[in-house]
C-alpha cells in the first residue's frame, strides 16, 4: 500500500509574487515609470492592451493579502521590491516607497511568515533605460546603489535576499526577442545585457555581504532541452547550444567563475568579450548561499531550415545565432501557456545541478501552471489540473531529495492571479483567484490542497483523500 511521502523537517513552504504583477498604484506616493510601464503603452505590446494598473491592487490591500497567506499556513513569502518605487527615476530615496516594504516586512513577521526579498524582478527605472539600460555597464553599479538602499531599510528583518529574478528573460526576451520590456530586437544588446546583469548580481552580493545579510542568492529560470532524435549529431549539437544559451550561460559564471567555452565562442561575434573586464568573473562568482530554481517545463526540440509554408517552425534569432528550432510534442498534457506538464524533467534538472556543479542548497522559487480557471455559481474555483500539477511536481522534488539533492523549500507560483507580462491578464497562475473588477480573492481548490500538504509537510499517498 502506498504511503505519504514526507519532506525534510526544515523544509520551507511558501509562495512568490512580483511587484509589477500585483501592486498596481503605479503613480502613487512618488513611484515613477519602469520599463514595463513604458512597454505597456506601446500599441500591441501586451495582450488586450493591459497594463500594470490596477493589477491586484496589492499596494493598498497588502495587509489583507498577508492575512490570506497566514490562513494558508505559508511560512515564507518571496516578493520583489519595485526599484522605481524606492528610488524613483533611479534618483534619491523615496521614503514613502521604502515605508511600504517596511510595513510589508513587519506585517509578515507578525504572522510568522519569513520575508524573502527579490531585488530585481524586471522593473528597471525607465530613466536608466533611456541611458542604455542593461546594455550600459553603469546600470550594474546603479543596481548596487539601489541594493544598499533596500538593505539598509530592511536588512535587520529580512533573512533571505535574491539579487535577480530570471536574468535570461531580462536579457534575451527584453533586448533580442522584443516581447518583454524594453522591447528591443538587437542580439548584440542582449549579449551586453547578459553580462551586465551578471555583473549587477555580483556587485549586489558584495553589498549584501558587506551589510551582513544572512542568506544571499539568485533565481534562474532553468529550461531543459531534449532532442527528438538523440542519434542525430546535428540535433544533439542544437540542444547543447540551446541549453548553453538558456541555462549554462548563467549557471557557469555564477557557480564556476567562467562562461562555458562553447557559449563564449558562439557569442564572440556578438561582442561578449568586449564586456568582460578584469575582475568581473570573480565578482560574479562570489559564493552564494542558495540558488533559486524556477521550473515550468522541459522542451523536446528538433531543427531544420525554416520554410514559409511550415507554420509550426519558428525562427528564433533572439536566441542569438540559431536559425530555427521546433518544439516537438510528446503527447503530454499542456497548460494554458502551451507548456507540456513534465515533472520527470523537473527531477532530472535538479539532479543535474547536483551532479554537475559545486554543492549549493536549492530552493524552488517558482513552480506552477496556468489554466482556464472559472469562478462557478457557488463562488468556488475548482482547478484539478493545477492540483495534479502541484502534486506531481512536489513528487519530483521528493524524488530529487531521495537522490541526494539538497532542496530546502518550495515556493508556489503564484499566490495570486496577476498581470502575466506580455500576456496581460489573460493567463491565471494563482492558487488564489482574483476578480479584477472587484479585487475579490477566492481560494482555489489548489490553495486548499497546497495548504494541507504544507501543514503535513508531506505529500499524500496517491488516491488518499
Amino acid at each position: 500500500m502506498a504511503t505519504a511521502r514526507s519532506f525534510p523537517d526544515s523544509f520551507s513552504w511558501g509562495a512568490a509574487t512580483a511587484a509589477f504583477q500585483i501592486e498596481g498604484s503605479t503613480r502613487a506616493d512618488g513611484r515613477t515609470d519602469s520599463i514595463w510601464d513604458t512597454f505597456c503603452r506601446r500599441p500591441g505590446a501586451v495582450v488586450g492592451g493591459d497594463t500594470g494598473e490596477p493589477a491586484c491592487d496589492h499596494y493598498r490591500r497588502m495587509a489583507d493579502d498577508v492575512a490570506l497567506m497566514a490562513d494558508l499556513g505559508l511560512d515564507t513569502y518571496r516578493f520583489s521590491v519595485a526599484w522605481p518605487r524606492v528610488r524613483p527615476d533611479a534618483g534619491g530615496v523615496n521614503a514613502a516607497g521604502i515605508d511600504f516594504y517596511s510595513r510589508l516586512v513587519d506585517t509578515l513577521l507578525e504572522h510568522d511568515i519569513a520575508p524573502w526579498v527579490t531585488l530585481y524582478h524586471w522593473d528597471l527605472p525607465q530613466t536608466l533605460e533611456d541611458a542604455g539600460g542593461w546594455t550600459n555597464r553603469d546600470t550594474a553599479y546603479r543596481f548596487a546603489e539601489y541594493t544598499a538602499t533596500v538593505f539598509e531599510a530592511l536588512g535587520d528583518r529580512v533573512p533571505t535576499w535574491t539579487t535577480l529574478n530570471e536574468p535570461w528573460c531580462s536579457a534575451l526576451l527584453g533586448y533580442a526577442a522584443g516581447v518583454h520590456a524594453p522591447g528591443s530586437t538587437d542580439p548584440r544588446a542582449a549579449v551586453a545585457a547578459v553580462h551586465h546583469l551578471l555583473l549587477a548580481h555580483g556587485l549586489g552580493i558584495d553589498v549584501l555581504r558587506a551589510g551582513g545579510a544572512d542568506t544571499v542568492g539568485i533565481t534562474l529560470n532553468l529550461w531543459p532541452y531534449e532532442t527528438a532524435h538523440p542519434h542525430d549529431p546535428a540535433e544533439v549539437e542544437l540542444a547543447r547550444l540551446m541549453d548553453g544559451l538558456q541555462n549554462r550561460i548563467f549557471l557557469d559564471p555564477i557557480l564556476t567563475g567562467e562562461y562555458p567555452t562553447d557559449v563564449r565562442a558562439h557569442l564572440g561575434p556578438f561582442g561578449i568579450d568586449d564586456h568582460i573586464l578584469d575582475g568581473d568573473l570573480a565578482l560574479i562568482s562570489a559564493p552564494i548561499d542558495v540558488l533559486g530554481v524556477n521550473y515550468y517545463t522541459t522542451s523536446q526540440i528538433e531543427g531544420r531550415p525554416p520554410s514559409i509554408e511550415d507554420a509550426d517552425w519558428e525562427t528564433i534569432s533572439w536566441a542569438i545565432g540559431i536559425d530555427a528550432v521546433r518544439n516537438v510534442s510528446r503527447g503530454l498534457l499542456r497548460t494554458a501557456m502551451g507548456w507540456e506538464v513534465d515533472p520527470d524533467g523537473f527531477s532530472a534538472l535538479l539532479r543535474r545541478i547536483h551532479e554537475e556543479y559545486p554543492p549549493i542548497p536549492l530552493v524552488i522559487t517558482e513552480n506552477g501552471s496556468a489554466w482556464d480557471d472559472v469562478l462557478d455559481a457557488d463562488g468556488h474555483v475548482d482547478d484539478p489540473d493545477r492540483v495534479a500539477y502541484l502534486q506531481s511536481h512536489l513528487g519530483a522534488v521528493l524524488d530529487a531529495i531521495a537522490d541526494g539533492v539538497d532542496v530546502r523549500g518550495y515556493l508556489a507560483w503564484s499566490l495570486l492571479d496577476n498581470f502575466e507580462w506580455g500576456l496581460g491578464y489573460s493567463k491565471r497562475f494563482g492558487i488564489v483567484y482574483v476578480d479584477y473588477d472587484t479585487q475579490t480573492r477566492t481560494r482555489k481548490s489548489s490553495a486548499e490542497v497546497f495548504a494541507a500538504i504544507s501543514a503535513a509537510n508531506a505529500l499524500p499517498a496517491p488516491g488518499a483523500a
